[in-house]
C-alpha cells in the first residue's frame, strides 16, 4: 500500500516471520515479536513501523508524487510548423503555464506582434496559460511598456546581448541607452528577463561569460531596486551566489538540462549543447543545491529550445544550434534530479509555487483557472523511456536523454486534454 501522506510516503508492508527475521538478519534490527499497527508520523524524518521493529526513510524519499499543474517560466515554442510539433507536447511536461520568449524571425518587438502571437499559441492548446514577452531593442519605447502593461497578455521584456544565441542578433550592445524602458517598467511592473552572458573577447569565452555579467545584473538591480529582474537559465555558482546578494526583486530561472549536465556532456553531443553552456560539477552542484533548497529566488525555466535535428548535427553553415528540448518531459526531468539528492519534498515550490509568486500570477489573475482537483502524478520506477524523436522528415526533434528511463506522468483530476 502506498502512503500518500505529504509527511510519509513509503510501502506499508507484512511479511511471514521468516522473512522478517532475515530482514533483521540483514539491517541489524531486533527481530520481530507482534504486528503493530502503523500511524502517520508528525515530522519530516519519518519512520514506517512494520511489526515491532521501525526501519527509517530518508528525507524526501518516495515512489510517487503528486503536484498541482507545473510552470515553467522560460521556454522556446517557435512558429510555423516547428510550433504545431512543440506546442502540444507542453502538457506531457506535466505545465499548465508557460512564459513565451520572443526572439522569433523577425523577434517579437510590438505588442500587436505579441498578441497575434499569443493567439496562435491559443489556438492549438486553449487550456493552457501563455505569458507573452517583448524582445529588447530600441523599438520598445516607454510607451510601449505602458501598453504592453495593459494587456495583461505581456509581463515581460527579454534582453538578448546581441549575437550569442539563437535569433539575438537585434540584441542589446549597451544597457545605458534602456534606462528610460527600464524606468516605465519598473512604474508598471513589468519584468526584465536577462540573457545573463557577455560578448566573448580576448578575456571571455562562453566558459566565463555569465560570471562577467554579473556585475551589469548587480548594477541594474541597484539602479533599479523595484523593477523586477529575473537572471535566466543560470550555470555558475557564482550567478547563485550574486543572485542570493540581490534583494527581493531578483530571481533566477534553472533548466532542467543544467541540473543533469557538465562540459563533459556538451563537448561530444550536439543535442547537450546550448546557451548559456553547462560548466564545472561545481557549478552544477551549486544549482542542484539552489533549485533543491526551498529558496524562492530559484524555480523553473526550462529554456527548453527545439532545433530540427539537421540543425544540431549537421548544418550547412557548419555550426550546431544552440539549445536543448526538454518540453514534453520538463517536470520529470527534474523530479529525477531532485530524487537523486532525497529532496522530492521540495518539489513542489520549485516547479510550481515560486514562480507563480515572483510574477503575481495569482494577484494579477494572469492564469486560467485549472480546477482544484487538477493535478500531475509522477511515478518513479516504471518502463516510462524517453522517445529518440518527436516529428518526421525536415522537422524531426530530438529530446534531452533520448532512450534514458524516465519518471512518467499523468494528469489527474480528468484527462490531459481537459485541463
Amino acid at each position: 500500500m502506498c502512503c500518500r501522506d505529504r509527511r510519509c510516503v513509503g510501502w506499508l508492508v507484512s511479511y511471514p516471520a521468516f522473512i522478517c527475521q532475515a530482514f533483521s538478519d540483514m539491517n541489524g534490527i531486533p527481530p520481530p515479536k507482534t504486528p503493530l499497527t502503523y500511524s502517520s508520523p508528525t515530522t519530516t524524518d519519518c519512520t514506517l513501523t512494520i511489526f515491532t521493529f521501525t526501519v527509517p526513510r530518508k528525507r524526501g524519499e518516495m515512489d510517487t508524487i503528486e503536484l498541482p499543474p507545473a510552470a515553467d517560466f522560460h521556454a522556446h515554442l517557435r512558429e510555423g510548423d516547428m510550433m504545431r510539433l512543440v506546442v502540444p507536447t507542453i502538457k506531457n511536461g506535466g505545465v499548465s503555464l508557460v512564459y513565451v520568449m520572443p526572439n522569433l524571425v523577425p523577434p517579437i518587438t510590438t505588442v500587436p506582434q505579441a498578441l497575434s502571437y499569443h493567439s496562435g499559441l491559443a489556438s492549438l492548446e486553449p487550456s493552457l496559460t501563455f505569458l507573452m514577452t517583448l524582445y529588447l531593442c530600441p523599438a520598445i519605447t516607454p510607451a510601449v511598456i505602458e501598453h504592453a502593461a495593459s494587456t495583461k497578455k505581456i509581463v515581460g521584456v527579454k534582453s538578448y546581448p546581441k549575437g550569442l544565441t539563437t535569433n539575438s542578433e537585434a540584441g542589446v550592445v549597451s544597457y545605458e541607452e534602456y534606462y528610460p524602458v527600464f524606468a516605465a517598467m519598473e512604474k508598471h511592473d513589468l519584468v526584465l528577463n536577462l540573457h545573463g552572458e557577455s560578448p566573448s573577447s580576448e578575456t571571455t569565452t562562453i566558459l566565463n561569460a555569465e560570471e562577467t555579467f554579473l556585475p551589469t545584473l548587480l548594477d541594474l538591480h541597484a539602479r533599479f531596486p523595484k523593477l523586477r529582474i529575473v537572471l535566466e537559465h543560470c550555470t555558475t555558482a557564482a550567478a547563485v551566489e550574486a543572485v542570493r546578494k540581490c534583494g527581493d526583486s531578483v530571481a533566477a530561472t534553472i533548466t532542467a538540462h543544467h541540473l543533469f549536465l557538465t562540459i563533459d556532456q556538451w563537448a561530444d553531443n550536439p543535442h547537450c549543447f546550448c546557451k548559456p553552456v553547462a560548466k564545472l560539477p561545481s557549478d552544477r552542484a551549486a544549482l542542484v543545491e539552489a533549485a533543491t533548497s526551498g529558496d524562492a529566488k530559484f524555480f523553473l525555466g526550462t529554456d527548453s529550445a527545439p532545433h530540427p535535428r539537421e540543425m544540431k548535427i549537421g548544418a550547412k553553415n557548419g555550426r550546431t544550434a544552440a539549445g536543448v528540448f526538454t518540453q514534453p518531459y520538463a517536470v520529470q526531468l527534474v523530479a529525477e534530479a531532485f530524487d537523486k539528492v532525497g529532496k522530492l519534498d521540495m518539489l513542489k515550490g520549485f516547479v510550481c509555487d515560486f514562480g507563480r509568486r515572483f510574477y503575481k500570477v495569482g494577484e494579477k489573475g494572469l492564469e486560467r483557472g485549472f480546477g482544484a482537483e487538477a493535478g500531475i502524478l509522477l511515478r518513479k520506477g516504471g518502463d516510462e523511456v524517453v522517445v529518440s524523436q518527436i516529428g518526421e522528415k525536415d522537422k524531426i526533434v530530438v529530446p534531452f536523454n533520448a532512450g534514458k528511463g524516465v519518471w512518467s506522468l499523468e494528469w489527474r483530476g480528468g484527462s490531459s486534454e481537459d485541463h
